[in-house]
C-alpha cells in the first residue's frame, strides 16, 4: 500500500535522516585546522592570564592590598575554568552530540 504525502511529511518531521558525515564539504580539513589553532591560541592566552593573576595575587598579598589579592584569586579561578573548558571542548561537544542522537 502506498504511503500518502501527509504520512511522508509527518515521518520527515520525526526522522529527516540527517547524520553528521565527515568529508562531505570541501575545506573541512582546513576548518578543523583553524578551529584547532584557535583552541591552542586560547590555551596559550589562558596560561598568560594565569601567570598574571598569580602575580597579582602574590603582589596583593605581600603589599597588603586586599582588593588586588581578591582580584588575583578571581583571575586564577577564571583562568582555571577557561583551561578546563578549552581542554574539554571536543569531549563536551562529542558527549552532547551523542546524547542528542538518542532524542526521538
Amino acid at each position: 500500500m502506498p504511503i500518502s504525502l501527509a504520512d511522508r511529511v509527518t515521518y520527515l518531521a520525526y526522522d529527516p535522516g540527517i547524520t553528521p558525515k565527515g568529508g562531505g564539504l570541501p575545506g573541512l580539513d582546513v576548518l578543523r585546522n583553524v578551529v584547532s589553532s584557535i583552541n591552542m591560541f586560547g590555551i596559550i592566552a589562558v596560561v598568560g592570564a594565569l601567570a598574571v593573576s598569580l602575580g597579582v595575587w602574590a603582589w596583593g598579598h605581600h603589599t597588603g592590598g586586599h582588593q588586588a589579592e581578591a582580584n588575583g584569586k578571581k583571575g586564577v579561578v577564571v583562568s582555571a575554568g577557561a583551561a578546563l573548558g578549552l581542554g574539554a571542548a571536543n569531549g563536551t561537544v562529542a558527549f552532547f552530540s551523542a546524547l542528542g542522537t538518542q532524542v526521538h
